[in-house]
């Protein structure tokens, strides 16, 4: 499982120009599932994600989580994180998950997510989505799961 981490003053997701998802400040996530992710790929990104020390605290240091900072989430699916482009011009997404195994890892990781904080809000699986986002630093941070970065 791959994710791109963007701390954001605000993000929100339309689908036909209709918004469909929205968060103050908080996270943006683009998750991305590989074909051999599994339940502990979810819940690794999942507590990695929500324990990411990158909001600053009293001192200006990047030293709080979303969660000490009451933040949201908007996560967003995303499987060209997992386009191969070393080869050509054309990207090889071989390494993405079929769409019913990414759709039921996705689903697994949105509703962790709910479980531990309640400002979780996201795209609509599969769709094509408009993004727009007011980045904060910027921070933008790679996570993966089977490298553990």
């Amino acid at each position: 499982m791959r994710a791109v981490v963007q701390r954001v003053h605000y993000a929100r997701v339309s689908v036909n120009g209709d918004i469909v998802g929205a968060i103050e400040k908080g996270l943006l996530v683009f998750l991305g599932v590989g074909k051999n992710d599994t339940a502990e790929d979810v819940e690794w990104m999942c507590e990695k994600i929500l324990n990411l020390r990158i909001f600053e605290d009293e001192n200006g240091k990047m030293n709080l989580s979303v969660a000490q900072i009451d933040g949201g989430l908007l996560v967003i699916s995303q499987f060209t994180l997992y386009g191969d482009c070393r080869h050509g011009r054309r990207p090889s997404f071989s390494d993405a998950a079929p769409p019913e195994i990414g759709e039921k890892l996705y689903r697994a990781f949105v509703q962790l997510m709910k479980i531990k904080t309640q400002k979780v809000s996201e795209g609509v699986f599969g769709a094509h989505m408009e993004i727009e986002a007011l980045n904060d630093g910027p921070v933008t941070l790679l996570l993966d799961s089977e490298r553990r970065f």
